[in-house]
């Protein structure tokens, strides 16, 4: 009864918010373009949560586009290849090791089109509209380097006057296991890569300049338990981490090496032929210098730098 209660005052509020915005402005909880279902099941999720929060969806504008932000609760997981990865685990995902992790903020979906043209005036992108190719602010970002990023993220800041950056690896594997709502579930939000994941097997089309081939529009298949949409499949996702070896360790809000030679990235692309790279454990790397048309990024944020 109490928690109907707190549904209904909630939605109640949440619409008279919305009565000062534009119609998708109103109600796009995820980022979609649309408003449906998906929306309602943001909202709910965090109402619903154990402990919910006023601050658990965050909605930021820069330059007149907005994305979302919502609030990961810290806990203690186990990282790396565990037991539902089956025989697809990487000798690079091993030991499992226990990672305790503090509250933080991550997008809800990757950086889109969009958004990083707002905030950079060019859209270095292979899917745009210039190559025939639909939806594709939509889209996420590509052919973006980890210090692309870095410079998107200050000028991001600059705009909005918030600290955001990129998600460790940590933070990243905890979000896509679904953080404490985690159901263990080999991708992220399902068994299933198809359910939640753009890759080889459920592209619209396979001929390259096709509207619909390549990348595809971010929150358009299920969400994991968190509510996060494309951390498997659709791009490869920047981390801050430089590419380390795990140990068996405990650790807590690990920042990954002091040093390295290449950047972590995270949770296979729309090119993946195998599901395996799709995994929530499943960990690649390359140098900071590197642009490819199935690599973008997603924010993360302390969750202690809020207003």
């Amino acid at each position: 009864m109490v928690r109907r209660f707190i549904v209904i005052v909630a939605v109640s509020l949440w619409t008279a918010v919305a009565i000062a915005m534009s119609p998708v402005e109103r109600f796009d909880l995820n980022d979609d373009y649309i408003v449906d279902v998906g929306d309602v099941n943001v909202l709910l999720n965090y109402i619903l949560s154990p402990t919910p929060s006023p601050l658990s969806v965050r909605i930021y504008t820069a330059n007149g586009v907005r994305f979302t932000m919502v609030t990961v609760t810290g806990g203690t997981f186990a990282m790396g290849g565990t037991g539902e990865q089956g025989g697809d685990v990487m000798e690079r995902e091993l030991p499992v090791h226990n990672v305790t992790l503090s509250d933080y903020m991550i997008g809800i979906t990757p950086v889109t089109q969009e958004l990083w043209t707002a905030v950079m005036d060019v859209n270095p992108s292979y899917f745009t509209a210039s190559g025939g190719y639909a939806d594709c602010y939509r889209r996420p970002v590509e052919m973006v380097s980890y210090t692309d990023c870095l410079e998107f993220i200050a000028r991001l800041n600059a705009i909005t006057g918030e600290t955001f950056r990129l998600p460790t690896e940590a933070e990243w594997e905890f979000a896509a296991r679904g953080g404490n709502k985690s159901c263990g579930y080999k991708f992220a939000g399902s068994n299933a890569a198809v359910d939640v994941g753009w890759y080889n097997d459920n592209l619209p089309s396979f001929a390259e300049g096709q509207p619909t081939y390549g990348t595809q529009p971010v929150a358009t298949l299920a969400p994991n338990e968190l509510g996060l949409y494309d951390m498997s499949g659709n791009v490869w996702e920047w981390c801050s981490d430089w590419y380390g070896a795990y140990d068996n360790t405990d650790v807590t809000n690990p920042q990954g090496p002091s040093t390295g030679v290449k950047r972590v990235y995270r949770g296979g692309c729309w090119c993946d032929y195998h599901d395996k790279n799709c995994r929530v454990s499943c960990r690649h790397f390359n140098l900071e210098s590197t642009r490819i048309l199935c690599l973008g990024l997603r924010l993360a944020k302390d969750a202690n730098q809020t207003e």
